[in-house]
Order: C-alpha cells, then sequence, then structure tokens
C-alpha cells in the first residue's frame, strides 16, 4: 500500500526530493505519436513555462528538472527559510500569482480597510498559504493540474492525464543528491532523444550550459545556484561546483552511451573524488536510480535514521545503498 507523502516528506530527513510524473494509458505529454503521426513537442514548453513561474512562486527551489515525452522529472529543495522570511502581504501576492485567492485576500491587496474578525480570517488563510507555499505536494500539483487540464483541451477528451501519485526518493546526503542531479539531467541521452547535455533540449543542464557560455556568463535565476565546495561562508545553493558538475554530466553521458564503463577517461571528475564515489558505483546510480531505491536514497545509517523517523518499519532498498553508498 503506497504511504502517505507526510510519510516521504520530512525536512528532519532532508530538504532535497527527486520527482517523478508519468502519464495514464497511452496519453502523451510530448513527443510523436507513432500511431497517429502526431506531434506533441510543444508541450515541452508548457511544462518549463509552468516550472519557471512556481521556482518564482513557491519556497521550494528548482535544481534540476528533464521533460521526456510520458512523464517529467525534478529534483526539489524545501527552503523553509524562504518562506519564513516572507510577510502577510508577500504571502498572500505569490499565492494570487497562481490561484485566484478569496474575496477577503482581493480586499486585502486592493487595501480595503478590514474589521478584526476580517484580518484574523487573513492571518489564518496567510498560514495556510505560507505552508502550501513550501509544500512539494502542493508543488507537483501546482505543476500538473495546468497542464492536464489544457492537454485534455487539446485532446477534446476528459479523465485522468496523469498517474494519481508522483514518484517521490528522498535525497539523503551529497552523493545522492549528485547522483539525482545528474540521472535527471542524463534522461534524454539515455532515452536517445539527444546526442549531449547541451543538446537535451528542456532540461536544466542545458539552460545551465547555455547561461555558462553567454557574453555574460551566469546561472539562470529559476534554478538553485551551484556555489562551490562547502565552507562556513558559502553563499546558498548547491554544494558543488558548476564546472565540475558539467564535467561530471558530460564524462558520465558518454560512458552510458558508449557503453563501455572505463574506457572513456582515466581520472574520476573532481566531484566523484570528493564524494568518494568510484567509477563503477557512479554508472550504477545514475543508470538505474528510480529502479534501486525505492524512497530513500543515500549512506545506509542515514536511510535507517530517516525511515526511523518517518515510522517505517521495513526499509526497502538498504543493500543496494550499503554497497553504491561508501561511508
Amino acid at each position: 500500500m503506497p504511504k502517505p507523502r507526510k510519510a516521504q516528506i520530512s525536512l528532519d530527513a532532508t530538504p532535497y526530493y527527486h520527482c517523478i510524473s508519468r502519464c495514464v494509458r497511452r496519453s502523451f505529454l510530448c513527443g510523436v505519436d507513432h500511431y497517429t503521426g502526431k506531434s506533441y513537442e510543444h508541450r515541452r514548453q508548457w511544462v518549463e513555462d509552468r516550472l519557471i513561474l512556481l521556482a518564482r512562486t513557491f519556497a521550494i527551489d528548482v535544481c534540476a528538472f528533464a521533460v521526456m515525452s510520458n512523464h517529467t522529472h525534478t529534483v526539489l529543495r524545501i527552503n523553509q527559510s524562504k518562506a519564513e522570511s516572507w510577510s502577510t502581504r508577500e504571502v498572500i501576492e505569490r499565492w494570487h500569482g497562481i490561484y485566484a485567492g478569496n474575496a477577503l485576500s482581493k480586499r486585502y491587496l486592493s487595501g480595503d480597510t478590514l474589521l478584526e474578525y476580517e484580518q484574523h480570517r487573513l492571518k489564518s488563510l496567510a498560514k495556510l498559504w505560507r505552508a502550501r507555499l513550501q509544500d512539494i505536494s502542493w508543488f507537483m500539483r501546482s505543476l500538473n493540474e495546468p497542464i492536464a487540464r489544457a492537454a485534455n483541451q487539446e485532446d477534446q477528451c476528459t479523465g485522468r492525464f496523469w498517474e494519481g501519485r508522483f514518484k517521490c526518493q528522498a535525497l539523503l546526503d551529497e552523493q545522492a543528491l549528485a547522483a539525482g542531479l545528474a540521472y535527471v539531467d542524463l534522461n534524454p541521452i539515455r532515452a536517445g532523444i539527444a546526442d549531449s547535455p547541451e543538446s537535451s533540449d528542456h532540461t536544466s543542464v542545458q539552460k545551465r550550459i547555455k547561461a555558462a557560455k553567454a557574453d555574460t556568463p551566469h546561472q539562470p535565476g529559476y534554478l538553485l545556484p551551484f556555489v562551490g565546495n562547502p565552507r562556513n561562508d558559502q553563499p546558498d545553493g548547491l554544494q558543488f561546483n558548476l564546472q565540475d558538475y558539467l564535467e561530471l554530466v558530460d564524462w558520465t553521458g558518454r560512458i552510458q552511451r558508449d557503453d563501455k564503463h572505463g574506457s572513456i577517461s582515466t581520472t574520476l571528475p573532481p566531484i566523484l573524488k570528493r564524494l568518494n564515489i568510484n567509477e563503477k558505483q557512479w554508472t550504477q546510480l545514475t543508470g538505474k536510480m528510480e529502479s534501486l531505491f525505492p524512497t530513500f536514497v543515500g549512506k545506509a545509517e542515514r536511510v535507517e535514521i530517516a525511515s526511523k523517523r518517518l515510522g517505517h518499519r521495513r526499509i526497502s532498498g538498504l543493500a543496494q545503498c550499503r554497497s553504491l553508498f561508501p561511508t
């Protein structure tokens, strides 16, 4: 029986999560339907545009994404401190950016004077919306529902477009996070729809490469930035060096396409040395991450702690964690 999200997502365990949403039956999110010849490629931009909007609205950072033909991958980080820093007005304005709100919140934003009981009601609403704006389930709901409605309208049909639940994997440590990022960014290459990271349309790695190669190099504002190796005065962001990560993705992609483990480069990328992961382990992690780990990804001891905190009686994938994540 599937576990509720409260038994899978917890800031006590980790703020990082890999989420996968899949279409039902033979529904096409994107790509070309080989039976009818109809192209749905334009829907990739729907997903990407919606992701950008939500990344700028929610207190949830988008670390990586890939839009595939019948599913999407995202690596998300819950940013609780960001949500707590918002004023009541900012919470309501952000909520109105994606939902209609109600008559009371609209009156507040227009500057109307509220009675005392209305002010109490507004504070309760703001508290509820603040919680939702840092909730991954609400993020995925806000991503998937508009896409489903638009796709059904275009297909002139009704009914379910997405599977009822999105899959969620907790990324418990740096090694798991690096593997999750690379797994998502390399999905189009493994699926045979792209030849290189820079040609992988509608992926976060392509956006990062284009931004890095721009006349004024920068990092995309809607993606959580790479800020370098961890130290005390480090700014907020992914604790890896961007150049190391891009080299790692390129190196990993070439190994997986050629299917010749270890024959391309005799030197492991610096990020793997720091994370203490060898080439064979890394290839397994970035090639079979979804099938290897049902819920938690990370060192075995971290998985055991997270499972106990979330009330799991049985710990799945523990053997894989012991073999693939060195202590």
